[in-house]
C-alpha cells in the first residue's frame, strides 16, 4: 500500500492543519457576526462581511451523521479499502458540515442521526487529520 497523501497548507489553512496535528479542532469564525464557517473564505458566507477576520477557536467536534458512503475503491494511496466517508453536522454549530473517516471502521453498525466525536489519524510526524468516532467510542 502507498502513503497516504498529506495536507499542504497554505496561508489561509495553516491555523487548522496546526491544531489538527496538536489533535485539536479549530474552525474559523468570523470576527463580525461569531458564526463559524469551514473552510474560510474571503468574505463570510454568513454575514457576507468582505473583511470577516477570521479567529481560529477550538470547537468539541460532537455531531451527527447526516449520511455516509463506504468507499470500496479508492484511487488515492495509503487507504485500506472498505472504509466509511461521513458527512457530520456539528452540534455546536450547525451550520458547519465535516466530512471524515468514520475511524470505527465499515462493520460498526451506523444510522443517520447517530452522534460522532472528532478524533485524529495521525499521517506524519506532525500531521494529522480529523476524522470520527462513533460518540459511545471516542
Amino acid at each position: 500500500m502507498s502513503a497516504r497523501l498529506l495536507p499542504v497548507p497554505d496561508q489561509a489553512s495553516a491555523p487548522y492543519w496546526q491544531a489538527c496535528a496538536e489533535h485539536v479542532l479549530k474552525l474559523p469564525c468570523c470576527s463580525r457576526c461569531n458564526e463559524f464557517t469551514l473552510p474560510p473564505d474571503v468574505t463570510c458566507p454568513s454575514c457576507h462581511s468582505l473583511e470577516p477576520e477570521f479567529t481560529w477557536q477550538p470547537v468539541t467536534g460532537r455531531g451527527k451523521v447526516r449520511t455516509w458512503t463506504v468507499i470500496r475503491q479508492s484511487f488515492l494511496g495509503g487507504f485500506k479499502v472498505p472504509f466509511v466517508l461521513v458527512d457530520v453536522q456539528l452540534d455546536d454549530q450547525p451550520q458547519v458540515r465535516m466530512i471524515g473517516q468514520l475511524l470505527d471502521g465499515p462493520e460498526a453498525p451506523l444510522s443517520i442521526g447517530d452522534a460522532v466525536a472528532v478524533a485524529f489519524d495521525d499521517l506524519a510526524p506532525g500531521v494529522a487529520v480529523p476524522a470520527f468516532r462513533k460518540a459511545e467510542n471516542a
